[in-house]
């Protein structure tokens, strides 16, 4: 009986305790590192494709592993800024990915951002070789113009949108809090026929580049919310994304998991239900 006692004792139970949290996160490290990664949509740069606030799983065997596919910790709030090249570094530096196949034009991808290693979310336009423009808000790959159809009005409520409180962008004007935010809205197909939305909002300085002749190894990048994206149009900066090389990619996104239009993901009310699930185009 003493001996069962014994075993029954808090010392013994915090022990267990601490070896189930341990193992635990073990797994989970594992399972984030190895399979899918958890991400916010924190802005509005791919509307309509993807809102503020929904949830998804990034596939990281899609294109193999990099130093890229190691989880980053980061929490602001408390100080805490672990990148994953503290926890990959020592293969950073690799070229090839293990494993690895490049993404096909058209996928969504989360990448490391070339120079602070924030995760980011876009859609893959120019492959390696490719000559990429805009002129006049018209996407040109390899001198030829891709193919759009007008498709109506996107419309959004001018107000605070997640946790950052981010105000959208209209093509309306300036609208009041609580009135409706229009957005022109198209579908474009890309030359490997992938069709997707995009928006246009109005006459941007981005609208007409130079020409983007995309080197071997990397990709070109671009928003679908083609006037509010730091994407591949600005050169490699704290301001912009440039080319992004093969080993910075982290895997792909394919459906929304979870969605919530609220600042906080208790706020029931706030839940797009309509969007649990959704496959990604």
């Amino acid at each position: 009986m003493a001996d069962k006692a014994e075993n029954t004792g808090f010392i013994p139970w915090l022990i267990e305790t601490v070896k189930t949290v341990f193992w635990a996160l073990v797994i989970a490290g594992i399972f984030r590192t190895v399979f899918f990664q958890p991400f916010w949509i924190p802005s509005g740069s791919m509307k309509d494709t993807l809102l503020i606030g929904d949830f998804l799983f990034v596939n990281k065997m899609a294109y193999g592993y990099s130093y890229a596919s190691c989880p980053s910790v980061r929490i602001p709030q408390i100080g805490i800024d672990i990148g994953a090249e503290d926890f990959c570094g020592f293969i950073e530096d690799r070229e090839e990915r293990f494993f690895g196949s490049d993404p096909e034009r058209g996928d969504i991808v989360v990448f490391r951002h070339p120079v602070d290693g924030r995760d980011f979310i876009k859609r893959v336009i120019g492959m390696p070789g490719d000559r990429i423009q805009m002129q006049d808000g018209l996407l040109y790959i390899n001198d030829e113009p891709v193919q759009i159809e007008p498709a109506g009005v996107f419309t959004e409520v001018m107000e605070p949108q997640g946790p950052l409180s981010m105000r959208p962008q209209c093509s309306n004007g300036a609208v009041g809090f609580g009135a409706v935010c229009e957005k022109e809205r198209f579908i474009e197909t890309l030359p490997n026929g992938v069709s997707h939305s995009i928006l246009n909002v109005g006459p941007r300085a981005i609208d007409n580049t130079g020409v983007f002749t995309v080197p071997e190894g990397q990709f070109f990048f671009m928003g679908d919310n083609r006037d509010n994206s730091t994407d591949s149009r600005v050169a490699q900066s704290a301001r912009g994304v440039g080319f992004v090389e093969r080993k910075d990619i982290v895997g792909r996104a394919d459906r929304v998991m979870f969605s919530s239009a609220g600042r906080r993901m208790l706020a029931f009310w706030t839940w797009r239900s309509d969007r649990f699930f959704k496959a990604l185009d």
